[in-house]
């Protein structure tokens, strides 16, 4: 399938309708249901997203899939281009971000096959940039809830009315990889209280509240990490085969989702820079000023 080409100035003409984007693994673009299917390349200030990015139309609603690690998982964790995955969906008009990623369990009762709707982060990663911001013009958003309430519930519910066993909170520690964990980490981890790890979702949420797009991610628990006595240290090859099998019961989910999701939002996601902008805007550049425009165009009148 040939991907389109789309650039800043003609963004706003795509799919105005596509608010909801979905980040993940490619598996998800075969959804059944999924019709209406064309690939855009769409290109950002901030560089190339992952991947082309598929639009369809799910349960009459239109989607927008990104595979966060390119298709074939071609990028590392620390090499994603995060700032250009959300802004690109930004572009595209999407209100609501759903992830879907892996993670390991920190827990006991947290198992493998099972999901997890986390509603807290803690981030450990050390060499990524999560901010737009910068040259010039400085933001602080609020992210004591960096999860939104309203989807992450949708999330949860629909897992239940899918007879998929779900955990509705719980705080997803977010290291940089890409090696898994020592034990001795693992063992901390566990004694501070965290649910599960991971190594992605953390810098997509930070930059989705920046983007003003509510975020809510399915961590789909695939292994023990390296603590539990009775099972193997985890391996990458353990990892594919349980998300494999997971891959179903998460595009159940996302149908129902997306299905349940209602047209308006209710949550504050939508003004997280109301308040936010500390600098006057007539001291901002210019080209910052352009470089951000699908972000802060709104506060410019």
């Amino acid at each position: 399938m040939a991907a389109k080409k789309i650039g800043k100035s003609k963004s706003a003409k795509l799919d105005k309708k596509v608010a909801i984007g979905i980040i993940g693994g490619s598996g998800l673009y075969s959804m059944s249901g999924l019709t209406e299917i064309r690939e855009v390349r769409v290109k950002t200030p901030f560089g190339d997203p992952s991947d082309a990015i598929v639009l369809g139309t799910l349960e009459r609603k239109r989607v927008a899939f990104l595979a966060r690690h390119g298709r074939g998982h071609r990028i590392l964790p620390g090499e994603i281009n995060y700032r250009a995955n959300v802004y690109a969906m930004k572009m595209l008009g999407v209100e609501r971000i759903i992830s879907v990623s892996a993670v390991g369990s920190l827990q006991e009762d947290l198992r493998p096959g099972e999901f997890l709707v986390p509603d807290q982060f803690f981030d450990r990663t050390k060499n990524r940039v999560s901010t737009f911001f910068g040259d010039g013009l400085v933001a602080h958003v609020a992210l004591a809830h960096p999860t939104c309430g309203q989807v992450g519930g949708v999330l949860a519910d629909c897992c239940v009315h899918e007879a998929i066993k779900v955990h509705r909170r719980g705080t997803y520690i977010c290291m940089e990889g890409p090696q898994f964990s020592t034990l001795a980490e693992a063992q901390v981890h566990r004694q501070l209280g965290f649910e599960v790890i991971g190594m992605t979702n953390v810098t997509e949420a930070k930059l989705a509240r920046e983007a003003e797009i509510c975020y809510a991610a399915i961590a789909m628990i695939t292994d023990y990490d390296c603590w539990h006595p009775e099972h193997e240290s985890v391996t990458a090859s353990q990892i594919i085969a349980t998300l494999n099998q997971n891959a179903e019961n998460a595009q159940r989910v996302l149908r129902a989702a997306v299905r349940a999701l209602p047209a308006g939002r209710s949550c504050k996601c939508g003004s997280a820079l109301q308040h936010a902008l500390v600098t006057d805007m007539k001291l901002v550049p210019v080209a910052t000023k352009k470089r951000l425009g699908a972000i802060i165009g709104k506060y410019l009148s």
